[in-house]
């Protein structure tokens, strides 16, 4: 039997407490109140019915049933405005106009599971707006657009359909994308998965279709299609590692400055031995930003929250991390939230001593989140995942070449960070990957409710990183001692407004075991933003304390000695959620993988389901960080919509 220290039991029972007050907190849960205080009405009917409480109103919705819908319902449904109801053939659901004043009545049938407003179709493909990518292009005036021309971004993925109009050059009318190499030993470089066309369309797709409904962040960045994943989304490791290798070699020939990866695997060996990790460290030491998705084990079958599951490289602290928000498809950023899909830190890689100890990394992972939830993107012809979920084609267009798909999952937040970065390094070259990971942490909006396990330091929000980014000095001295001005003018007004919401920056970083804050980390240049060292190469463990060393980093900067839970309005704000010392401690957390549960989470509807995600992949994943070797170690996709795929080991995604 396991012995934990005192102190830690008591931490954790202390969170135990916390999560059980703070379960109201987050998007999730807002289903508890509705009109009448009933569960079974979804809470945009109380706009509807506050508007309309003693009226003869009536609105359409759909109606849920727990069985086929009866008689007896259809017929005290029938006659409402004239419409006739309509049961759908493959759901037990009804479309129906319910005077308003009879909602409580309909909801409060034992067989009406739930009832919702019929809600307005409107394109999703916003990703653009919503990020502060268009306001962020705009700072180039009328002569110097910020839309990442110029900047070569390396999609490793399933392959990218490149005749699609997205991928097109305005100007030249051929393709954006300027290189294919195929690493599956299949000796192709289309999609025939789906997956890399669509991650490669939210960083860099153009605004042909639609009149620019889904135009990706960086729409004039070039891409260099690097396939690691094959025809059914799944990969090697070494086909990986050979894919980075690869733009170590090439990357001056396509200036490439990001790589993409919406893919991982379990991370079981620490960063620090860890291939996937040390072959990122390499690129970002040699100066390319790398994105990593944070992978998407966020709850378990059934429902409940999973702490300690971010995916390798995404593990990696020179890696920009990224998890997935839920937009609920609005420009506006006020109702955001973290998808319960995306899986949260801290990180359980280890490393073994030679008396058998487990030295668990514990990193504060992932470093922010970006839209990731029903996002609508190119589709490749035929690909497998619509051929095997059809409700994913988004029936845009009859053309192959414009169509676009559904996807959800960290894979499709990933690519929105990195387009963000492309459209930083186009504005000033001169920019580090720790400074532009700096930069978009730092301007990050914390969302309220949620802790930096599950969002870092914010939701992306590229308007300010720009402003930001533009003003960081092109001209610093080689080398730059500590402390030198970092900016060309005075520090920027700490907020943004985005798609008619204003907000604060978080004002910090994520560091490994806490964060930083501090406005000196943005007005003077610190050590820890040169190449060959890491954002937390500055703090010092003293007594299970972090502090800054004084040497990396100036003064004026604060160590966060605490996890905590988001009040929405600065990184350091809000309620304690776990001590840093716990993560210093190398004790097993609970369980390894699952570090703890805080109860069912109402799904969030990712398209193809919620259910979808990783009914035994958990598990899987649980036995790979207890060091079982029948483990999978193969690379997939991060997406909630693939359907399972059986590999040899019996691993599913």
């Amino acid at each position: 039997m396991k012995r934990f220290p005192k102190t830690l039991l008591s931490c954790l029972a202390s969170l135990s407490l916390l999560l059980a007050t703070a379960a109201g907190f987050g998007g999730d849960t807002a289903l508890a109140y509705s009109p009448g205080d009933n569960p079974k009405l979804s809470p945009e009917l109380d706009r509807v019915y506050n508007a309309n409480p003693n009226s003869n109103a009536t609105a359409k919705v759909v109606i849920e049933t727990t069985v086929a819908p009866t008689r007896d319902l259809m017929s005290q449904l029938t006659g409402n405005d004239g419409y006739t109801p309509k049961k759908l053939t493959n759901m037990t659901m009804v479309i129906a106009h319910v005077a308003v004043d009879k909602l409580d009545d309909i909801a409060s049938r034992p067989e009406v599971r739930y009832i919702s407003l019929d809600r307005q179709a409107k394109k999703t493909g916003h990703v653009s707006a919503t990020t502060g990518a268009d306001a962020a292009r705009a700072m180039g005036g009328s002569t110097t657009a910020y839309d990442g021309r110029g900047v070569g971004i390396a999609v490793l993925d399933s392959g990218i359909y490149g005749a699609h109009v997205a991928f097109s050059d305005p100007v030249s009318g051929g393709t954006r994308v300027k290189a294919n190499v195929d690493f599956t030993g299949e000796g192709a470089t289309a999609d025939a998965y789906g997956h890399g066309s669509h991650v490669a369309g939210i960083a860099a797709g153009g605004d042909a279709v639609s009149n620019g409904a889904y135009r990706g962040v960086a729409p004039r960045a070039d891409l260099v299609n690097l396939r690691v994943l094959n025809g059914q989304g799944v990969g090697t490791l070494s086909a990986l590692l050979s894919a980075m290798d690869w733009v170590l070699t090439n990357r001056a020939d396509y200036n490439i400055k990001v790589v993409n990866m919406s893919l991982g695997t379990e991370a079981v060996d620490s960063y620090r031995n860890d291939p996937l990790c040390r072959a990122a460290r390499r690129l970002v030491d040699a100066g390319v930003v790398v994105v990593a998705a944070a992978g998407n084990q966020g709850k378990d079958s059934q429902g409940q929250k999973v702490y300690g599951l971010i995916h390798s490289p995404g593990i990696e602290p020179s890696a920009v991390t990224v998890g997935a928000s839920n937009t609920f498809g609005t420009d506006a950023r006020n109702d955001d939230t973290v998808a319960t899909y995306s899986s949260r830190g801290p990180t359980r890689g280890y490393t073994t001593d030679a008396d058998g100890t487990h030295h668990y990394d514990n990193l504060v992972k992932p470093d922010l989140v970006a839209p990731g939830n029903k996002i609508v993107d190119p589709q490749s012809p035929g690909n497998a995942l619509v051929a095997q979920n059809p409700s994913l084609d988004a029936n845009v267009s009859g053309s192959t070449a414009r169509e676009q798909m559904f996807l959800s999952g960290s894979s499709m937040a990933t690519p929105a960070v990195a387009g963000a970065a492309a459209l930083l390094l186009q504005a000033n070259p001169k920019l580090t990957p720790n400074m532009v990971k700096m930069i978009l942490m730092y301007t990050a909006q914390p969302l309220p409710g949620f802790n930096q396990f599950e969002q870092g330091a914010g939701q992306l929000n590229l308007e300010g990183a720009m402003r930001l980014a533009r003003l960081v000095r092109q001209d610093l001295p080689t080398p730059t001692p500590v402390g030198t001005p970092l900016l060309t003018a005075a520090a920027p007004a700490p907020q943004s407004s985005v798609a008619g919401w204003t907000f604060n920056w978080g004002g910090g970083v994520i560091l490994d075991q806490s964060f930083a804050t501090g406005v000196n980390l943005i007005t003077k240049y610190q050590a820890v933003y040169g190449l060959g060292v890491l954002l937390a190469d500055g703090t010092v463990e003293a007594n299970g304390v972090l502090l800054s060393d004084a040497v990396l980093l100036s003064d004026g900067i604060t160590i966060s000695d605490s996890i905590v839970t988001s009040n929405g309005v600065l990184l350091a704000d809000g309620a304690l959620f776990l001590s840093c010392g716990v993560l210093l401690n190398d004790g097993v957390l609970l369980n390894d993988g699952v570090l703890l549960a805080d109860g069912v989470i109402l799904s969030d509807g990712s398209v193809g389901g919620d259910a979808v995600l990783l009914s035994d992949l958990t598990v899987q994943a649980n036995r790979a960080l207890l060091g079982d070797p029948t483990a999978s170690m193969q690379i997939v996709a991060d997406t909630t919509t693939t359907t399972t795929t059986t590999t040899t080991s019996g691993k599913k995604k």
